[in-house]
């Protein structure tokens, strides 16, 4: 009863505010009906609702005449209790009043169920995601607990491990030096004291004062470091020492049961880029241990100069005339190599990379150690930059050759020489050059000078055979190798070949260096016989196993740092050029000028070689008689030469069933007759002549 003025000014509101809603004519109505449809709504809703609360509320409290539904309701429940029961009653009463209220306010059960379907969905969203975020929160506790376990149990265990050992890093000073440095610093007495043939120390720059690398303390922390890093991709390893250096960091790094080496090199790239490094290098196999190698560059590097190396007692002590001052090792030691023992070189790098500073070391380390009485140079020098400030210098066989041309007749002369000595040696009954040059030094201490087996005589001349001498040791240094051998063909690579091959005993070596360290370059025979190879900064990994058969040389870092593989190993040191300046190498070559004069040999550069015995030396190193056409299948061959069009020596040889020697020597002299053209950069030749004609 007091709802129901209320209901009124509803039912009146919803009239009045009904306007034009309905856009579709057919929906519309006139008010009477919409008032007319809302008062039977009202009283529909008034019955049932009496009716309903007569069979199932209570009477009120007071002296009431009928049950809670009033009069209306007792006039309304029980003729339908009667008729249709109590639970017909109840189901009809119901459906009444939901048609009442349909009428009455206009709304809907389409819509409402709309609406409860969609405040359910919503309400067991919300119930889900409080589901979802607590079963978040409880996972999160359980992590963090379970972290909070893992950090005490590894906090725990670096406690109880061992701290990784630390070598102690060597300062430039700490290097022994040799006695030459004391006695360099002797005053002489007398003034007209002899030049010394060798070059003073002094010329050379001394290191400066250096920053320090890392601390202890920054050591073990990035040991740590290390270890995390490799934990968050899975592998487990223990830092067990740390070996600091002038440029670079080796950890040793001990893993875990069931760990391989493989798998921390694949993780190279990402490990630099985890500790915020350049590259690292991974060196699986250390001699002499069960640790994994891992170098980590320095973040103040530190500059090798030569001086440190030529002063240091290693190098002093080193009894060979052809000892190469490299730089130093990774835990900052002197390194030096015999030439003599390698016994040839093969150098290969990129623009920058350190090769021709290397190269210039090489060199100076030759002159400050043995006179030109003991060793003698031959440098080709293509780019006409690099070796022509040795022009001059006392030790030089030949002026520097610049002229690629010349470079083969210099390696002819090379192979002459070869020969030559090989046959002494082997007149005398020696087999190296050391055993020869130590027999002529007896005989002459006991005053019985050996005299040249080899020696003819004139028919008319009654001169006596020449006392035999020491021979020097020969070095021939080629800075580029690619650009030569692009000029002049594939002879050369036929007379490097062969001196790599026999010029060890003869105490003639060979240094290659190339920029383009590829297959057509370094040939596989070249390869084969030059087992001692120095690689720098390359730009592949390709690069890197051509010259080194093995990856890691395309991650160094430049300027002088290098994979030093020594003779009779396949593993390569990491050593740290030394560095000398362009100043320094010109102090050196204007004192040696001042003590010596050149004595420069005037066939090695000629176009004609000869060994001892009178034959020349072909394009491909090879003793050839000089009456080569006498040969008796020497007119059957340019025959077939001419009528086949094949002018190679492999196809001589399998035709005629000689040695590749004689059918060299066969295509040569085609060649000096103009039957077949001079050999291509790729190694073939034109046939010139004519086909015989056929009867």
């Amino acid at each position: 009863a007091y709802l129901a003025p209320l209901i009124v000014v509803f039912s009146g509101y919803a009239i009045y505010s009904r306007g034009d809603k309905d856009s579709n004519p057919a929906l519309q109505h006139p008010a009477w009906v919409e008032v007319v449809a809302r008062f039977s709504g009202l009283v529909l809703f008034i019955l049932s609702a009496t009716g309903l609360s007569h069979m199932h509320l209570q009477p009120a409290a007071g002296n009431m005449p009928a049950n809670g539904g009033g009069v209306f309701g007792e006039r309304v429940a029980v003729p339908l209790t009667q008729m249709t029961g109590d639970l017909g009653s109840t189901l009809f009463l119901l459906a009444l009043m939901l048609v009442g209220v349909t009428l009455f306010t206009g709304l809907s059960w389409f819509h409402v169920m709309d609406l409860v379907g969609k405040a359910t969905l919503t309400a067991l969203g919300w119930i889900h995601k409080k589901v979802s975020d607590l079963r978040d929160w409880f996972a999160g506790r359980r992590a963090k607990a379970q972290r909070e376990e893992v950090r005490k149990a590894d906090t725990e265990r670096r406690k109880s491990k061992p701290k990784p050992r630390i070598e102690p890093q060597l300062a430039p000073s700490a290097t022994r030096q040799s006695k030459r440095v004391a006695r360099e610093k002797q005053q002489n007495l007398f003034a007209n004291m002899p030049v010394d043939q060798l070059p003073p120390l002094k010329l050379l720059d001394e290191p400066g004062d250096q920053q320090p690398g890392y601390s202890k303390d920054a050591l073990e922390a990035l040991s740590r470091q290390v270890e995390i890093k490799l934990a968050d991709f899975g592998v487990q390893v223990d830092v067990v020492a740390v070996h600091p250096g002038p440029v670079i960091t080796r950890f040793e790094l001990q893993p875990a049961a069931g760990v391989k080496s493989s798998q921390i090199s694949n993780l190279a790239k990402d490990l630099a880029r985890g500790l915020s490094v350049v590259s690292v290098r991974v060196v699986e196999v250390i001699p002499g241990k069960s640790t994994i190698g891992l170098e980590i560059p320095n973040t103040i590097r530190h500059t090798v100069f030569l001086s440190e190396i030529l002063r240091s007692e290693v190098y002093d002590k080193s009894s060979s005339p052809l000892t190469l001052a490299l730089g130093k090792s990774i835990s900052g030691k002197p390194t030096v190599a015999d030439l003599a023992r390698m016994p040839h070189l093969l150098v290969a790098g990129t623009t920058g990379s350190g090769k021709s500073v290397a190269l210039n070391a090489m060199i100076l380390s030759l002159l400050y150690k043995s006179p030109p009485e003991q060793v003698r140079l031959v440098l080709v020098d293509p780019k006409m930059l690099e070796l022509s400030v040795y022009e001059g210098i006392p030790h030089l066989l030949a002026p520097v050759v610049t002229d690629m041309k010349e470079a083969a007749n210099a390696l002819r002369w090379c192979v002459a020489e070869m020969e030559r000595r090989y046959r002494l040696m082997s007149a005398l009954g020696v087999r190296n050059l050391s055993g020869y040059n130590r027999k002529i030094r007896d005989s002459f201490n006991k005053g019985k000078p050996l005299l040249d087996p080899l020696f003819v005589a004139d028919e008319n001349d009654d001169a006596e055979a020449p006392e035999l001498e020491p021979f020097p040791y020969i070095v021939v240094v080629i800075d580029e190798l690619a650009d030569m051998m692009m000029i002049v063909g594939k002879k050369v690579d036929e007379l490097i070949a062969r001196l790599a091959q026999k010029a060890r005993a003869s105490g003639i070596h060979l240094i290659l260096a190339t920029q383009r360290p590829s297959v057509d370059v370094i040939t596989g025979l070249i390869k084969a016989n030059i087992p001692t190879r120095i690689a720098f900064q390359v730009s592949s990994r390709v690069d890197s196993r051509t010259i080194l058969d093995q990856m890691g040389a395309e991650q160094l870092l430049g300027h002088g740092d290098m994979l030093y593989m020594p003779p009779g190993t396949a593993i390569a040191e990491r050593v740290h050029g030394a560095f000398v300046d362009d100043h320094e190498v010109h102090t050196v070559v204007e004192y040696l000028k001042r003590t010596g004069e050149p004595d420069y040999m005037d066939d090695v550069l000629g176009d004609t070689q000869l060994t001892s015995d009178g034959m020349s030396i072909n394009a491909m190193g090879l003793p050839e008689s000089t009456d080569a056409e006498q040969d008796p299948i020497y007119d059957q061959a340019v025959a077939w030469v001419t009528e086949s069009r094949r002018a190679s020596i492999s196809s001589v040889q399998r035709q005629f069933r000689v040695g590749y020697n004689r059918a060299a020597r066969l295509i040569e002299e085609m060649e000096l007759a103009g039957v077949v053209s001079a050999p291509e950069h790729n190694g073939q030749r034109e046939v010139l002549a004519p086909a015989p004609p056929r009867d």
